[in-house]
């Protein structure tokens, strides 16, 4: 079969949007699911279901690969799955690299479902010298020094990183200087290329953490369903507040009336003790005399 490096996917060239892409392996893995069942025929909206899209997105994917069904009868599987694994280029053999052989990298190793969909892992490397030799998934281990030995022997145009984040960019640029032009990037980093390689990052931690901040809204969701949003607690407030009747404030004749008013009464009660003067006078809260009686 030919090697990774003497054949690129012709997808840009014919001008399929890199959404539609996206979505072919969807498409192509629920496909492959219906064919292992033996089903002939599938219905654009069933296989949406089955692929977690709208039908009418389908049915504009399907359009740039040239597929439109037969009214009445839907899409040929078998040949839908030989249409897209050509467009995706899995029609032929892709050898690939993985560098960083740590649990992640070894639990890389040894999934199966690589080499069921056109690719073959064709060297684990790391830049332990105690895993050297040691083999993942059946394959050995070989040291780093040898990585452009490996992908100029092999032919590899993907590679996969799977080493710490620290270690991730001067593995890229090692990966890109022999002649990778592909990256599958499994370090928690951004890696720096140059134009011509792409690179797709998997970070599982993202992954989680967006999850979590899906509970915490549902949860606060949940939480607003039984506590009173803080918005119409003080829209409350302010309408209890509106309604309350008013305390008028005293007027210049009131205010000279009830003067009047004290100072007589402290002129008549108090004569030469003082006491009823005093009487006339409020404390600072109103209604406490500010001096007391002997």
């Amino acid at each position: 079969m030919a090697t990774g490096r003497t054949h690129r996917p012709a997808t840009r060239s014919r001008g399929i949007p890199e959404a539609t892409v996206a979505r072919l392996p969807l498409y192509l893995r629920a496909l492959t699911a219906l064919s292992e069942r033996s089903v002939p025929t599938v219905s654009s909206e069933e296989l949406a279901a089955a692929a977690g899209v709208n039908s009418a997105k389908l049915r504009k994917d399907f359009s740039y690969l040239g597929s439109y069904g037969t009214r009445g009868v839907g899409y040929d599987v078998e040949y839908l799955v030989y249409q897209i694994s050509r467009e995706l280029g899995l029609t032929q053999d892709w050898p690939i690299v993985m560098v960083g052989i740590g649990n992640l990298g070894a639990a890389l190793a040894n999934y199966g479902g690589f080499a069921s969909r056109g690719f073959r892992v064709a060297a684990l490397i790391d830049a332990d010298p105690s895993m050297v030799g040691k083999p993942v998934a059946g394959i050995p281990v070989q040291f780093i020094d040898d990585l452009e030995r490996i992908i100029e022997d092999n032919g590899v145009s993907i590679g996969v990183i799977a080493t710490p984040a620290g270690a991730a960019q001067q593995v890229c640029d090692r990966l890109v200087a022999a002649g990778v032009t592909s990256i599958l990037n499994f370090a928690p980093t951004v890696l720096s290329v140059p134009d011509g390689v792409d690179v797709r990052k998997v970070d599982l931690s993202i992954e989680l953490q967006i999850l979590a901040f899906h509970e915490q809204r549902k949860a606060g969701d949940e939480a607003g369903a039984v506590l009173p949003d803080a918005a119409a607690v003080r829209a409350a407030a302010a309408a209890a507040s509106a309604a309350a009747p008013a305390t008028a404030a005293p007027t210049a004749v009131d205010a000279g009336a009830d003067a009047g008013t004290a100072a007589a009464a402290g002129t008549g009660a108090g004569t030469g003790t003082g006491a009823g003067t005093g009487a006339g006078r409020k404390g600072p809260d109103g209604d406490v005399p500010a001096v007391m009686p002997a």
